[in-house]
């Protein structure tokens, strides 16, 4: 029995940090219906340049596999009827709408409490439901702006940088999923519900602890230092090996720095005075550096990985998203979930990646495709008993 088991999720999110959310929610086992607008549904569906996957596109599929898809019209009111009545029969609700518009449409936290006195709910909103920056429209690449994560990639002098993923979505539909078991957790000791609000740029600076505590406490911000580790030492960069490809290397310690040197057959690092102890190492380093770059040039990237990595001495290849989903590691640590998805051009047998944990038993997984928009629309609404007209008039307003 998974963990969630028989907890049921009314997911009223779209695009990315919500249905992220809930996705980690379902893989646990959560039983999660998802509330989209009539037609298209959640524009994630048809995010992305190629018009093929449209409807069911990638960025989709990968957060919404094994969810129902229910279409609500939530401005009419049978509509809102119908969605009154599933969240007094779910355990859960979520939702990313811009902050007071769920109270506008009679769907807020007190109207959700009223129905279901135990119910969690959840708010995921750009800054907040409360605070000066309350109702600033916010997406990914804006948050890693205002949060300050653009300033800290790249070296001095660069110009900011995203990070090339939507990395603010992700770790704040972590944060929610997060949230959110605490809640139950919480409901199952008391008995009681509650309003969880979070915000994206919250997360972000959570997220960024490592970067930002250093400054609350110092007041003094952290040195960019581009593909050299947080660390600052000339020990952990990027080198290039014989075959031209890069390796990171990541040598903080004492212990793995004289490890290195051994292997490298370098023993007269290790009575170097400029090499005695980590900030000498800094203050050396464009000559220990150089000493590495040539020594690195002797063998292939993958070479010095294994090598390396076998010896205890932190050092990994560089690999593209396709090279690192190649690896065979990934395989035995049951990353990838094969699903079925009917109708995708090319290739109807994908993958999807799991949640990154494992347990040792009925941990994370699912083995059901995403849902077409609105695809269990009328057996939802047959299961809320919705009576006949209201049923009749929220399908024929579904409909695209």
């Amino acid at each position: 029995m998974q963990p969630l088991e028989g907890i049921r999720v009314a997911d009223f999110t779209h695009i990315m940090a919500g249905p992220y959310a809930t996705h980690l929610l379902r893989l646990l086992g959560a039983e999660v219906i998802k509330v989209e607008a009539p037609g298209r549904g959640d524009a994630m569906r048809n995010y992305g340049a190629d018009r093929a996957y449209d409807g069911m596109a990638p960025a989709f599929i990968a957060v919404n596999a094994g969810k129902k898809s229910m279409a609500l019209d939530l401005k009419h009111a049978a509509s809102q009827e119908a969605a009154r009545r599933l969240i007094a029969r779910c355990d859960v609700v979520v939702e990313n709408f811009r902050p007071g518009v769920m109270a506008r449409l009679g769907l807020g936290f007190l109207e959700a409490r009223a129905l279901k006195p135990d119910i969690i709910y959840c708010s995921v909103s750009g800054y907040g439901q409360s605070g000066p920056m309350r109702d600033w429209p916010a997406i990914d690449n804006i948050v890693q702006a205002t949060s300050g994560m653009m300033s800290l990639g790249g070296g001095p002098g660069d110009p900011p940088m995203r990070v090339g993923f939507p990395v603010v979505d992700t770790l704040t539909g972590q944060t929610a999923a997060f949230a959110i078991l605490a809640a139950l957790l919480k409901r199952q000791r008391n008995g009681q519900g509650e309003f969880i609000d979070v915000a994206m740029m919250d997360a972000s600076l959570a997220f960024m602890a490592s970067a930002v505590v250093p400054f609350l406490v110092t007041g003094q911000p952290m040195e960019r230092t581009g593909n050299t580790g947080y660390s600052g030492q000339p020990t952990a960069a990027l080198f290039e090996a014989g075959d031209g490809k890069l390796i990171s290397l990541g040598v903080v310690q004492q212990g793995q720095f004289e490890s290195l040197a051994r292997l490298l057959k370098r023993d007269d690092w290790l009575t170097d005075p400029r090499f005695a102890s980590p900030d000498l190492r800094r203050a050396n380093a464009v000559a220990l550096q150089g000493y590495l770059s040539a020594a690195f040039r002797l063998r292939p990237a993958v070479e010095w990985e294994e090598i390396m990595s076998v010896a205890g001495i932190p050092c990994g290849m560089v690999r593209d998203v396709a090279q690192a989903c190649a690896l065979p590691h990934l395989e035995r640590r049951g990353l990838k979930i094969p699903l079925t998805v009917p109708g995708l051009p090319m290739n109807e047998h994908i993958e999807i990646l799991n949640a990154g944990f494992q347990f040792l038993n009925d941990g994370p997984t699912l083995d059901a495709p995403p849902p077409a928009a609105g695809q269990h629309t009328e057996e939802l609404l047959r299961w809320l008993e919705i009576d006949e007209p209201q049923h009749d008039e929220i399908l024929r307003r579904s409909k695209p």
